[in-house]
């Protein structure tokens, strides 16, 4: 059920409500935080017990079909080989969706979006353009097919609205290929060969992927120029000299040589400081120095202090700058130190605060409490201590994913959702997007449209996908679901505990699965004590504990136990935007239950966003708004909220004559 509601303000001052609370210094504040913090303060616990959602962006939803063909891009690539239509456009129109909220996504991994090769190649499995992201021809540019710098500032700016992060996909390791349309990059930028043959550092590290794709000399300090093509671009493009003073600039501020891979770390950072990126996916980071990505790194969080600086009420938190590091074939069993044969190298020491788990799918063909159990101990008892891996069931790359005929979608989500580390959603895993395509070749199989077509007609994918957004949000709202510490409480049926005791943050959850339909009890001994009130995440079920146990009626086998908490995702949490159109900061009071809160300040102009919780819906769940100029300012009382159980989405328009306000309730 949706509902809109719309309430007259009294007077003229406006604000978009959106607010993160904490109650007035002169009223105690009830059981918990008043709001759930936009972000945990310990990077690990947070990334750790974050979703991130990984999507091509050409592959999502197309949102704007007038830069389909782009560029004059011809589609005689072979099958899902060409530019497809997805864009900048529509991944936003999700994010203002509520779609991955619902899903519980922390965090959006976005393919490249930087201007790619204009022509095709032929690996070896047809012609193929670069609707992937990772063939670069300009660092600085948004690719047409994709959208504008407007289009990508809308979309960050929206992600955060909704309290979730931006990465972005980093290539420094290779241009894209030569074409009739792309001139090659010069020799003393790129080396053309030898292919790498892994044998050990050097065979991985000085070498070509594969033949079309040139290899950045991200080793060698001696300064380069501009490579011509590249000048002739931004001067057609009126952008010349402009460009010029932007390197001239940054260079003289930070002393680095004008090597290759510092005319590149400042193209990418600069994207961080413009536009507010909250982290990166590093593209094949084995495959050159190590060294890079601690300068890569170092650059980064300067570049993301800036931003912070510069846009204060759109700042999340006070969590740094983000790496997780495509090391490909490293697992959570190697522990820091990734082994090229002749000698090791420990990633988390240059610059990652993550790397993806490339042995994830594989250690589910095990027993699903050893996997959670060794997961868990390598967080908080071994060396990955303090650290974070990233699980995936499928990729743009991996051939081999799990369950890849989507035979077992529900239980796919189940594995990775509940799993100790942070999970990766791969476009499509939660509507059983196929991997395999009649007539593609090789990795175009895994990128395929998504498909919205199904989740239209409803049915059975419709079905799967209220499964995944379940287990999201439960992750979400507990993060001791991805960074507590793992227990088994019973064999059969299957019930474990995660417990989350660091500062600030502790979290406790009991999940029991294969219990049937009907009445069950679920021991909890030692987690919760009796007279808890617990909810299940996945039915909406309550109850008690009592003598170390709680009785749960649904009819669904798998049960997600946490302490009924108002976090966003949960029943009449609140999310409010506001926006001050006034001329000096204003704070915004919310006052329920006969209670007065004090959301925050907000600056003329910036919105900011709050998370309201449960505790102050109060009776008939009734919250008036309050807005005060900041010190001793004029009083604006602007209208009240009223909720109804029931609600799935409400959006609520509380009008001055200056600015509309939109609060969301979501399930």
């Amino acid at each position: 059920m949706r509902r809109a509601l719309r309430a007259a303000a009294l007077a003229v001052a406006g604000a978009c409500f959106l607010a993160g609370c904490h109650p007035a210094a002169s009223r105690p504040a009830p059981r918990g935080n008043l709001v759930t913090p936009a972000g945990r303060q310990d990077p690990a616990v947070f990334w750790n017990s974050a979703t991130v959602y990984f999507l091509l962006t050409d592959r999502f939803l197309d949102g704007d079909s007038s830069n389909d063909r782009a560029l004059g891009r011809a589609r005689d690539g072979a099958v899902l080989r060409s530019f497809e239509g997805g864009d900048l456009k529509g991944v936003l129109r999700k994010v203002r969706e509520g779609y991955f909220d619902r899903l519980g996504v922390t965090a959006l991994w976005l393919s490249p979006f930087v201007e790619q090769i204009h022509g095709g190649v032929d690996e070896g499995t047809g012609r193929t353009y670069g609707y992937h992201g990772y063939w670069t021809r300009d660092w600085t540019a948004v690719d047409p097919a994709l959208g504008t710098k407007a289009d990508l500032q809308a979309l960050v700016f929206a992600a955060h609205r909704h309290g979730i992060r931006v990465l972005m996909d980093a290539v420094i390791n290779h241009t894209g290929p030569a074409t009739a349309q792309d001139p090659a990059w010069p020799d003393d930028w790129v080396r053309s060969g030898p292919n790498c043959t892994y044998r050990d550092y050097a065979t991985t590290v000085d070498c070509n992927l594969v033949a079309t794709l040139p290899d950045v000399r991200t080793e060698r300090d001696e300064p380069v120029e501009l490579p011509a093509a590249l000048v002739e671009k931004w001067r057609g493009e009126h952008r010349l000299d402009r460009e010029r003073a932007s390197l001239d600039a940054w260079f003289a501020r930070t002393g680095h040589p004008r090597a290759p891979r510092w005319y590149i770390i400042k193209w990418l950072t600069d994207w961080v400081r413009e536009y507010g990126i909250d982290g990166y996916r590093v593209d094949t980071a084995k495959h050159f120095g190590e060294g890079v990505s601690t300068e890569l790194r170092a650059e980064a969080q300067s570049a993301f202090t800036d931003w912070k600086r510069a846009h204060p009420e759109e700042v999340l938190d006070n969590l740094p700058f983000y790496m997780v590091g495509e090391v490909y074939g490293w697992d959570p069993s190697q522990g820091r130190q990734y082994d090229y044969g002749d000698r090791a190298v420990d990633f988390f020491a240059h610059g990652y605060d993550g790397l993806i788990n490339f042995g994830f799918k594989n250690d589910l063909r095990g027993p699903l409490d050893s996997v959670y159990t060794v997961y868990s101990a390598f967080l908080h008892t071994g060396a990955l201590r303090g650290v974070t891996f990233l699980n995936y069931l499928a990729s743009h790359d991996d051939g081999s994913p799990f369950d890849r005929d989507r035979r077992d979608p529900l239980g796919a989500a189940t594995r990775l959702l509940l799993a100790p580390g942070t999970a990766q959603i791969y476009y499509g895993d939660e509507l059983a997007r196929p991997l395999r395509v009649e007539g593609a070749q090789g990795d175009a199989n895994l990128r395929s449209d998504m498909n919205w077509g199904d989740l239209e007609r409803g049915g059975a994918t419709a079905l799967i996908l209220e499964h995944w957004r379940k287990l999201g949000r439960f992750r979400r709202v507990h993060p001791a679901v991805g960074a507590g510490e793992h227990r088994l409480l019973q064999a059969h049926p299957y019930i474990f505990s995660r417990i989350l005791g660091s500062p600030g943050d502790t979290d406790r959850v009991v999940v029991a699965m294969d219990q049937g339909n009907g009445p069950k009890t679920i021991p909890v001994f030692g987690v919760f004590p009796d007279g808890t009130a617990l909810t299940d995440g996945y039915s909406g079920a309550t109850g008690t504990v009592t003598y170390g146990s709680v009785g749960i009626r649904s009819s669904y086998g798998l049960v997600l136990l946490g302490e009924s908490t108002d976090d966003e995702g949960t029943n009449d949490s609140v999310v409010v935007y506001v926006r001050n159109d006034y001329a000096q900061p204003m704070d915004v009071i919310a006052i329920g239950g006969g209670t007065e809160y004090r959301m925050g300040t907000v600056s003329p102009g910036i919105p900011r966003r709050f998370v309201i919780r449960r505790d102050i819906l109060a009776t008939n769940r009734q919250v008036e708004f309050v807005i005060r100029g900041v010190g001793n300012g004029p009083q604006v009382r602007t209208g009240t909220l009223l909720l109804h159980a029931g609600d799935n989405e409400v959006d609520v328009q509380i009008e001055t004559n200056l600015i509309g306000t939109r609060a969301t309730v979501r399930p």
